[in-house]
């Protein structure tokens, strides 16, 4: 590892929790809030987490599968949790969790979570190293050694995507 690399730090360091009230604007004509909105508030809390942990600006290179198993209403109280999960040399992947509640009986429901990657950027906008994660917990060590795993079959996936692309464009002769 270079001298360069910040210190590590704990996931806890990085935790976020965004709260906000849904209004009808959010929503589509039927009361559900847009899953384009909730895509968008999942982009900033994590984007923050990052940002808390790198201590440094960070943009987003990839945002693993999102499923949206209930549906948010207009009224509800939308919750995220994020956290980094696991860092490699300048990126960073962090966890966040969605849940929706009802704010007059305090029911609470989860609907969503998806990992999502940022790279590290420096002043001049060039890719910076960011500090070791340390883990707190048996959960968080074996979600960075699977984080391993997902990065791996990320980047498998964007060569895969590059040779299908390069595949399908007219050659010039």
């Amino acid at each position: 590892m270079s001298d360069d690399r910040p210190a590590q730090k704990t996931v806890a360091a990085s935790r976020v929790q965004l709260s906000l009230l849904m209004q009808p604007e959010h929503a589509n004509y039927h009361g559900n809030v847009h899953g384009g909105w909730i895509m968008k508030l999942v982009d900033e809390a994590c984007a923050l987490a990052c940002i808390r942990h790198s201590q440094r600006r960070v943009v987003t290179v990839a945002i693993d599968q999102m499923s949206f198993q209930h549906p948010i209403r207009i009224g509800d109280l939308v919750i995220l949790k994020s956290e980094v999960s696991y860092v490699g040399t300048t990126s960073m992947e962090t966890e966040v969790n969605v849940y929706a509640e009802n704010p007059r009986t305090g029911e609470q429901w989860h609907t969503n979570r998806a990992f999502v990657v940022y790279v590290c950027i420096d002043d001049e906008g060039k890719p910076s190293p960011v500090p070791g994660l340390i883990a707190e917990n048996d959960f968080q060590a074996e979600r960075m050694a699977a984080g391993v795993e997902r990065q791996a079959y990320r980047k498998e996936q964007a060569r895969r995507h590059a040779e299908r692309i390069a595949e399908a464009e007219p050659h010039n002769e």
